[in-house]
């Protein structure tokens, strides 16, 4: 028998539907959790209550693991050192929340070009705007994307519906794609620059203080990639001199942001507090049907998918 530790909440989906060759053990708690992992085979430890935390040690305790599942799309949270020296194939949640996301991204540059916050608070005073305080159209704009994963094409797909023109990026770049090595000469081109690559050795900071003045002044920064990809003193430096007309972030550096942030402080920030993949309610029923078509060719010998690979840190 395989043992595999697995969150209580997939229960429902997985209830008699494992093969009879797993032996499964459902936690509930951090203390569950690290109590079974060191006999884990399989382990599914996401655990998110407090944070990455309990995920981290319940890694660290399950020296027996072979296969590691998160639905985290980025593993920068997780000991990935210790998993690839000790062979742990890893596979991630790639995919999963890339509908949600690229709705979030849509809904927070509408919000941002007809500036619905303002109209919002009118709302909540009762005062009746006799005019629209957003003026800007997605139609007829321009969105660099950068990492064309599948939040990148989800994106890229719902940007198009609105006459948004989208150029991606990706490492390998291709018909109409910029390569990672192209990107930062065509800033000034774009309305939007919208990050969605992972966080990586090479996409620490990439977006710094020369990116931000080469962008368009009436350019918005979107990042609902990792925080570290932006160096967040530059961006507030950006801001506050009207460098760029605002910055969309689902993400930042550090999280949570601390409450005296001045992040906080702009009208023309948008802080949504890494919410976008948390939008739905189907993640984990994709999750447990993704996991459910790895088993067999996990056991066969087979690499299940999508998984972790070191080589490019994501």
């Amino acid at each position: 028998m395989t043992i595999a530790v697995l969150p209580a909440s997939q229960k429902v989906h997985l209830d008699g539907r494992l093969p009879d060759w797993v032996d499964a053990r459902f936690f509930e708690t951090a203390d569950e959790l690290l109590a079974l992992a060191p006999e884990a085979e399989i382990g599914w430890f996401d655990y998110f209550v407090d944070g990455p935390g309990t995920t981290v040690e319940a890694v660290r305790r399950a020296e027996k693991l072979r296969w590691l599942v998160t639905i985290g799309a980025g593993l920068d949270y997780l000991p990935v050192d210790v998993l690839v020296e000790r062979g742990v194939t890893i596979t991630k949640g790639a995919g999963l929340s890339a509908a949600p996301i690229a709705e979030y991204v849509v809904m927070l540059m509408l919000a941002f070009a007809k500036d619905y916050r303002t109209v919002m608070r009118a709302q909540e005073r009762r005062d009746w705007l006799n005019d629209a305080p957003g003026k800007r159209q997605l139609a007829g704009s321009k969105a660099l994307v950068i990492g064309y994963g599948a939040i990148g094409r989800a994106l890229g797909q719902r940007l198009r519906a609105f006459d948004v023109e989208v150029t991606p990026v990706s490492r390998s770049g291709g018909d109409g794609i910029l390569r990672a090595d192209e990107w930062q000469g065509h800033l000034g081109e774009f309305d939007w620059v919208i990050l969605s690559a992972p966080a990586t050795a090479e996409t620490q900071h990439m977006i710094g203080a020369a990116e931000l003045a080469a962008m368009k002044q009436d350019g918005v920064l979107v990042n609902v990639a990792r925080g570290t990809l932006v160096d967040s003193p530059a961006l507030v430096e950006a801001l506050t001199t009207r460098r760029i007309a605002g910055a969309l972030l689902d993400v930042t550096d550090p999280e949570p942001l601390p409450d005296d942030h001045p992040l906080w402080a702009f009208d023309n920030v948008h802080v949504t507090m890494h919410l976008s993949g948390r939008a739905q309610d189907t993640v984990y029923a994709r999750a447990a049907e993704r996991f459910l078509a790895n088993l067999e060719p996990y056991r066969a010998g087979r690499q299940p998918e999508p998984v972790y690979d070191p080589t490019t840190g994501y």
